[in-house]
């Protein structure tokens, strides 16, 4: 019976002990994998928000006086790149990326904006 315990201790206790550290690694690694993405992603989005409202007060600024289309494109990128440097730095959206963006926010502001209705005329 000393024999079977002396045994068990020296020689199956430690290679027991090395595959629950390894397991254990694993865990740990995977942990840290999965809790790096998912922060990863919420930071991530929260920088594109941001920019993404950047550029919409940019274009509504920019519109609000009375730019033509190509400087309202110009000043919104400019207001962008001064009010967000930490989302543009993280994202590094090249400027032609940029520009589509401004392009597409300003369309979609110039679709909010109500068209006048014509005052007389009729049938």
């Amino acid at each position: 019976m000393d024999n079977l315990l002396s045994a068990l201790q020296s020689e199956i206790l430690p290679l027991m002990l090395q595959v629950i550290s390894a397991i254990v690694g694993l865990i740990i690694a995977w942990a840290a994998a999965t809790a790096k993405q998912r922060w990863g992603i919420e930071i991530e989005g929260r920088h594109r928000e941001a920019l993404h409202s950047a550029i919409m007060s940019g274009v509504r600024a920019a519109l609000l006086a009375r730019l033509p289309r190509e400087a309202v494109i110009s000043a919104a990128l400019d207001y962008t790149r001064a009010s967000v440097p930490d989302a543009l730095k993280a994202l590094q959206p090249n400027d032609a990326v940029l520009t589509r963006i401004v392009a597409a926010k300003l369309k979609e502001a110039l679709d909010q904006v109500p068209q006048t209705a014509t005052v007389g005329g009729g049938a």
